[in-house]
């Protein structure tokens, strides 16, 4: 049971910088509005859960039920036992619970029981991320069981290390991405380990969602033919963060029968979990573009604008290290961690000279040895505070953190407790505050807590039939061994066929009696992450040093010519970005401006799945191609946002053929809603963004998983639409969601514009930082009549 808490009094006799409830009294009143409002929208308090145990497992082994009891656990969990109990059976099993509360163990007490009885038995352990992996390396050496040999094989592992692992390892630590890329097409090389293979554990599985999701599926289907064809049977174990069908999402990924087990035995301290809203800025009079000269002298009043989530965060991580509270603060983009970490750094430094050296910033593209000091650092303590990316929201064991600041909503409900559950893992008191960015989606969740407490988390969404995931997975799977008729059915059934046919026309495949060949003499290309290729190295042209990677699919807008690249605190100027070479030059520099791209986006109906007849109001599912081009970039002055010039860029459009959903609106009932013919363009333009910004709800995915258009009279519908669609090739599951929830998912779409204070649109409802068209032209009110338009239109 939780309760609402209205505000948190100082702790009574408490040490001055221990409690997390008197931390966040003092970061209340600190952040006290002149006007007397509070930034807190909502403070509730969970209660401290005392915990169930139950008895060894009869079958555990004695040396591994000694092991534990050395480490001072005397006996596990009630979830833990009942899911270890299951996959000793021999069935599959996936185990959904919160965080830090020892999902591990449930794969260990199976899995080292048969590794301790069995000399010749094998384990295959794979996590999302290295930092995992690595993470519970350690901790499988830490019970100093003979003959196990746990070992890390990643990316990171020195080759003459690979071969001592494939050859004496029998508990194997890796990633999907090694497995697809290296042991399974050496499967040979790997035949012992893979018919003796017992369990397969896929830890953190609520993340392999979208089209990432949808490749892992069919790389862990290619792992169970392989292992069949050595004489291999393993049992799944699934590890989760609670999902809304854990069973059905495992069942999906894996291609199997999973059973759930959900009801979480684990103690857990007393969380208070506050939302928190940055306040508005005072109002400014300044022309918002100076690129038209005529402009120069006019004053125009912008609209209110809310204070930046990355600088608020900063300043309350600064307050919570004064404090001397540990906190980790994730942050939802790269360049966002580096800037939290040194507006942070700076602000400490001022108030104790030295004391911003215990702060650092942690995300993806660090090259490796960065990576272990800072963790290496965090968990020892000589770091206090650290602003990451949710690559630290699975990995290391973060414990004895005190605080957790979530800069803006991480996608999903699911990412939302899995970041908070970092903070207080050795059973103390815990804070989490989740800090609104100026964002439709952001802005109605700190208003409405409902839509976060009490609520199942999502679905996981992820589509294996996507032919732009089926296809090439059948290529690799074929280059690995002819596939059958019976692989065919391991692979989706009739989606795989259709595609086997199309490959085999297309001269990719050749069929013969015994199946279907790979017909080439390298391995097919499959990117599993749908990155779009080999990420971009960044290189520091002065010294020749690589400084980290950026994704292909981000580099066009992170490192085009003339880009600040933020490094660990320090700027840069991108020189040049040769795409061919996967390379981008960079200098360093200060500039007192940042960066923003700008796109044009074109679409075309390919073809409708389904749709919704709703006379003047249509709703529709399909295929859709859509061409984007990044064509200029904003430079902004640091501090007050103004807009310095706008700057041409030459790089090659991008094609898209993907899934959309969208729907059309007939111009007499726009008319009728009172939407005059002017106002169409706006009106649709602001449904687009907000829709775009609460598909979250309703999906596992964020804005920047997903794009769209409006247009007021589009050539392929003859009719005002709006468009939404996946992006990523061959759609990744979220318009599917969109179109099956629509009532639901443009009913809150709406409720947030309405209830938003502003009055001709803002961030908080309409505006978007990722519109290529500037946000303009933008028409709040319109949007809410498009919406109500639409809404009494369609069926419930």
């Amino acid at each position: 049971m939780t309760t609402t808490v209205p505000g948190i009094p100082a702790a009574r006799g408490a040490p001055p910088g221990l409690g997390p409830a008197e931390l966040l009294h003092r970061l209340r009143a600190r952040a006290v509005a002149p006007a007397g409002g509070s930034p807190l929208t909502h403070v509730r308090r969970e209660p401290t859960r005392p915990g169930r145990t139950t008895s060894w497992p009869g079958w555990a082994a004695p040396a591994l039920v000694s092991a534990y009891e050395g480490l001072g656990i005397t006996a596990p969990w009630e979830h833990q036992a009942a899911a270890a109990e299951l996959a000793h059976e021999g069935q599959h099993v996936v185990l959904a619970t919160g965080t830090a509360s020892g999902k591990s163990m449930a794969y260990q007490m199976p899995g080292l029981t048969k590794l301790l009885i069995d000399p010749r038995a094998t384990v295959l352990y794979l996590s999302p991320t290295k930092a995992l992996a690595a993470d519970q390396s350690r901790a499988l050496s830490r019970l100093g069981l003979d003959g196990v040999r746990p070992a890390t094989y990643d990316g990171d592992t020195p080759r003459e290390e690979r071969e001592w692992i494939r050859l004496n390892s029998r508990f194997v630590l890796t990633n999907p991405d090694m497995l697809h890329h290296t042991l399974l097409p050496a499967h040979t090389r790997w035949a012992t380990f893979l018919r003796r293979l017992s369990y397969v554990v896929i830890d953190e599985c609520h993340t392999y969602r979208g089209v990432f999701g949808s490749h892992v599926a069919h790389v862990l289907r290619r792992l169970r033919r392989l292992a069949a064809g050595y004489g291999g049977g393993p049992t799944f174990i699934l590890a989760s963060a609670t999902s809304g069908d854990p069973g059905e999402a495992a069942s999906r990924l894996t291609g199997l029968p999973v059973t759930p087990v959900t009801e979480d035995a684990s103690p857990r301290g007393a969380v208070t979990f506050a939302l928190w809203e940055p306040p508005l800025l005072p109002p400014s009079l300044e022309c918002p573009s100076l690129e038209d000269p005529s402009l120069e002298d006019l004053e125009v009043e912008t609209p209110p604008v809310r204070r930046s989530a990355l600088r608020e965060t900063a300043d309350l991580l600064t307050d919570a290290v004064v404090a001397g509270i540990r906190t980790l603060a994730f942050v939802r983009s790269r360049r966002g961690a580096e800037v939290v970490a040194t507006m942070t750094r700076r602000g400490l430094d001022e108030a104790v000279p030295g004391l911003g050296e215990r702060v650092a910033a942690y995300r993806a593209g660090y090259l490796k040895e960065d990576r272990r000091a800072i963790e290496q650092a965090l968990l020892s303590g000589e770091l206090l505070a650290l602003a990451s990316t949710n690559a630290l929201e699975l990995g290391v064991d973060l414990v004895g953190l005190d605080a957790v600041l979530i800069c803006g909503y991480p996608g999903t409900r699911a990412s939302l407790w899995q970041q908070a559950g970092r903070a207080g893992r050795a059973g103390g008191e815990a804070l989490a505050v989740l800090v609104a960015r100026d964002d439709p989606l952001d802005t109605y969740l700190v208003h409405h807590p409902e839509a976060l407490f009490g609520r199942p988390v999502e679905a996981t969404v992820m589509d294996p039939a996507n032919p732009y995931v089926l296809g090439p997975q059948l290529c690799r799977a074929a280059s690995e061994a002819p596939l059958t008729e019976s692989d065919l059915e391991l692979f989706g059934g009739a989606p795989a066929r259709v595609a086997a046919e199309a490959l085999t026309a297309s001269g990719a495949l050749r069929r013969r009696p015994s199946g279907w060949y790979w017909t080439h003499r390298g391995r097919p290309e499959v990117d599993l992450r749908g990155t779009g290729g080999a990420p971009v190295s960044v290189v520091e042209s002065a010294t020749g040093r690589l400084l980290g990677t950026v994704d292909q699919g981000s580099s066009h807008v992170m490192l085009h010519a003339g880009a600040v690249y933020l490094h660990q605190g320090a700027s840069y100027v991108v020189d040049d970005l040769d795409l061919e070479d996967a390379v981008a030059l960079v200098r360093a520099s200060e500039p007192d401006f940042s960066t923003h791209a700008r796109d044009v986006t074109e679409l075309s109906v390919v073809s409708v799945r389904e749709y919704v007849d709703a006379g003047p109001v249509g709703l529709f599912l399909g295929e859709v191609d859509v061409t984007n081009q990044v064509v200029s970039y904003q430079r902004r002055r640091i501090g007050s946002g103004e807009v310095i010039d706008t700057r041409p860029l030459d790089l090659p459009p991008r094609q898209l053929r993907t899934v959309a959903v969208w729907f059309t609106i007939s111009p007499p009932l726009l008319a009728a809603s009172g939407v005059r013919a002017p106002d169409v363009p706006g009106s649709l333009h602001a449904a687009e963004h907000a829709a775009i910004g609460l598909l979250p709800l309703m999906a596992t995915c964020d804005r920047w998983d997903i794009g769209g258009l409006s247009t007021a009279n589009h050539a392929d519908t003859e009719a005002p639409t709006v468009f939404v669609y996946d992006g990523h090739p061959g759609g990744a599951g979220f318009a599917e969601r969109a179109y099956g929830t629509a009532a639901a998912w443009l009913s809150a779409t709406r409720k947030a514009i309405a209830s938003c204070g502003c009055e001709t649109g803002c961030p908080s409802c309409v505006q978007s930082p990722k519109c290529g068209n500037g946000n303009s032209p933008l028409d709040k009110n319109g949007a809410i009549s498009v919406l109500d338009a639409v809404l009494g239109a369609l069926p419930t």
